[in-house]
């Protein structure tokens, strides 16, 4: 089973030391298969990405940029496909994203099964091409069954594997996998797995891209007000669970949206006893 790791392009120079020291610390403990970089839309982070995925190749670590369909132009992805040959990378994570406010339109790219038909037009077989999955449907999807029926057609596009949109919910991942599959999709569907370190972070960040927080979850949650250490405690507990659920089914891997912290996600994996030691 592979660990990999999510990092977002930090904006200060204070954060790029943060974000070196939280990568030298994975690596030493969890050697991940790969770590990916954000890809900001319309122009937000997307030379912050170019200049964290140079940094982190050159320590010989593996590293999927993001690439988004939002804002995006053919000839900006084609000159992005190229300066990521030219230095070595071979992991890609093509996404559609989502339209910031004042955005109307997304580009040349309508979906992300157009981005990765794209990438094999012009890089052929040079990529392993990741794309997005939602466990419990895509906020502005038709219907569950178009979603997967859309999961599949990036698949047919040329994508090599997925990786889920965070849950908390096991038997959400479960059934998208056997419904995948009924469709002949034959990738691994990795899992995204969300630390809760942050009552409110948590409650923002599932709103704004459909992740279902279970009752259960949030009133415990609401219970402790600001006690962070209690979030936090509660937090390890509920994470580490379901990743033993998904472990015991033989989940192909984990990956961990770390908001480039380590703590979290490295308390999570020993406790799975994960990792070199």
């Amino acid at each position: 089973m592979e660990l990999s790791i999510e990092f977002f392009p930090p904006k200060t120079p204070e954060g790029e030391v943060r974000l070196a020291q939280t990568r030298e610390r994975f690596s030493a403990a969890l050697q991940p298969a790969f770590y990916s970089v954000t890809f900001g839309a319309g122009g937000s982070t997307q030379a912050g990405t170019l200049q964290t995925v140079r940094i982190i190749h050159e320590t010989g670590e593996v590293v999927a940029p993001h690439l988004s369909c939002v804002g995006s132009s053919k000839a900006l992805i084609a000159d992005l496909l190229k300066q990521y040959q030219a230095l070595g990378i071979k992991r890609i994570v093509a996404l559609r994203g989502d339209l910031p406010s004042g955005m109307g339109q997304y580009g040349e790219f309508q979906h992300a099964n157009q981005l990765v038909e794209f990438i094999r037009q012009e890089t052929g077989d040079w990529f392993h091409i990741e794309v997005a999955a939602y466990p419990e449907t895509h906020p502005q999807a038709e219907s569950p069954s178009k979603d997967v029926q859309f999961f599949a057609s990036k698949v047919k596009a040329g994508a090599d594997s997925a990786i889920t949109q965070y849950f908390f919910n096991s038997d959400a991942y479960f059934r998208f996998v056997d419904d995948a599959y009924q469709l002949g999709v034959n990738v691994p569907i990795v899992a995204g797995i969300m630390p809760i370190t942050s009552s409110t972070q948590l409650l923002r960040f599932s709103d704004a891209c459909g992740a279902e927080i279970p009752r259960w979850i949030r009133l415990r949650l609401q219970s402790y007000g600001d006690d962070l250490a209690s979030i936090k405690a509660f937090g390890e507990e509920v994470v580490t669970t379901l990743c033993e659920q998904l472990i015991v089914t033989g989940v192909p891997g984990l990956h961990f949206y770390s908001l480039n912290q380590s703590e979290p996600v490295l308390r999570i994996t020993q406790n799975l006893q994960l990792g070199k030691g």
